[in-house]
């Protein structure tokens, strides 16, 4: 069976970072690329860069004019580039200031008791069984939830909108029969944004004809250059939106339950210590950088790491292996360490492309795990030692398929716990 390193193959400095080993264990791949190829090529993809330093990765996300996010470099079923993602300064500050306020930690702030009581109202759902599937019945409906309130979306709707959101990220584990088949996979992602166009379209439409007090009524109120945003420049918003919006939280959750489940003295330290907890949820984000890569397409000649790269090469940034960098993060980059100090992670991006939702992001992350180790303190994975759990990862944005835990049976607490 291959490791996760032997992806790496520093005489012909390429790699692949998309074999199930490394999502399940990136880590020792991370360090491979660093070492022995820390600009690689992508296997099978001649052009396409992969850099793996944190100097180069950050030097990478806060230079757009070199290295930029436009359409090229991602096709995820979209039809037009997706805002703010794919839309580079100066014009993706334009967007930036419409969007902003309505994800900034003022915004943010009032949300907190809703989300809170939204993280109990679940836990409730299975306390009394003893066991359950953190990711099917916490790390799943729950950002969910908070995301389609924050948008006015219908919540019955949820397994729909999850559907779209799985056929694009991840098509191959959705529809395992199209694995390998690339033509097939694209189709997939295409039908999917289709069905979300339309989708936003009559949503959209409804917050002209109806505006309410949730961010697609606030987006109809904002300018650009002086014009209220037309119907296709705020579809491309929801489109990446709904993708961010139910796919990031859900997969940092599942990475941080399934490393402390396993984590029985570092589990015991948060339960006992609650005021550790914001450490704790920074470190899990850098040590479990759910989304691996970010693509970029060079723009002007750039050197790094004496290796020269022409305008229209891609770059695979990869975001998890700047944020176990050892000339960054030190000796223990590859452990969890909830007392480091100088947490300079780039889970969240970094330079202007920054994460959108990182405010929200980190309340709903910090909240979720204080309710979990108050009410589920020793939770750990359903396994026995002739029966061991084997957790599988998805590629790209690492979330797991079944986070199956036990832990000792509680009271429910219904509306006022």
């Amino acid at each position: 069976m291959s490791s996760s390193a032997d992806h790496v193959d520093a005489a012909g400095r390429s790699a692949n970072p998309f074999d199930p080993s490394v999502a399940a264990d990136p880590v020792p791949f991370y360090r491979a690329l660093r070492d022995d190829a820390p600009v690689a090529l992508l296997m099978g993809m001649p052009g396409t860069h992969v850099l793996s330093r944190y100097d180069d990765v950050r030097f990478a996300l806060q230079h757009p004019e070199v290295f930029s996010s436009e359409v090229r470099t991602l096709d995820i079923g979209q039809e037009r580039p997706l805002i703010p993602m794919q839309v580079d300064p100066p014009d993706h500050v334009k967007y930036r200031r419409v969007i902003d306020p309505h994800l900034s930690p003022r915004e943010v702030a009032p949300r907190a008791e809703g989300i809170r009581h939204l993280v109990n109202h679940l836990i409730d759902g299975f306390i009394e069984r003893g066991r359950c599937d953190l990711h099917a019945e916490l790390s799943v409906p729950f950002p969910a939830t908070v995301f389609l309130d924050l948008c006015g979306m219908p919540q019955e709707d949820v397994d729909t909108y999850l559907g779209w959101k799985d056929d694009i990220v991840r098509p191959q584990l959705r529809h395992p029969e199209l694995a390998g088949d690339r033509a097939a996979l694209t189709a997939t992602r295409h039908r999917a944004g289709a069905e979300m166009y339309e989708f936003f379209a009559g949503l959209i439409a409804d917050r002209r004809a109806h505006p309410g007090d949730d961010v697609f009524s606030r987006f109809l109120a904002g300018t650009v250059d002086g014009e209220a945003m037309t119907d296709e420049q705020l579809l491309d918003i929801g489109y990446l939106f709904i993708l961010g919006g139910l796919d990031t939280v859900t997969s940092t959750l599942d990475c941080a339950f399934a490393h402390l489940a396993r984590a029985p003295e570092l589990r015991a330290r948060l339960a006992a210590e609650p005021s550790a907890i914001p450490a704790a949820v920074e470190e899990m984000l850098r040590l479990h950088t759910p989304l691996m890569q970010v693509l970029r397409v060079v723009k002007e000649p750039v050197e790094l790491g004496g290796v020269a790269m022409a305008p229209g090469d891609h770059v695979m940034v990869m975001l998890g292996a700047a944020d176990t960098d050892p000339a960054e993060f030190g000796a223990t980059a590859g452990e969890a360490d909830i007392d480091r100090t100088g947490n300079r992670h780039v889970a969240f991006g970094a330079g202007p492309h920054r994460c959108l939702g990182s405010h929200l992001a980190r309340v709903e992350l910090r909240i979720a795990f204080e309710e979990v180790f108050r009410r589920l303190p020793d939770f750990e994975l359903d396994e026995s030692p002739d029966a061991p759990v084997e957790l599988v990862y998805s590629p790209g944005i690492r979330e797991v398929e079944a986070l199956p835990v036990r832990f000792t049976p509680g009271p429910v607490e219904g509306p006022g716990g």
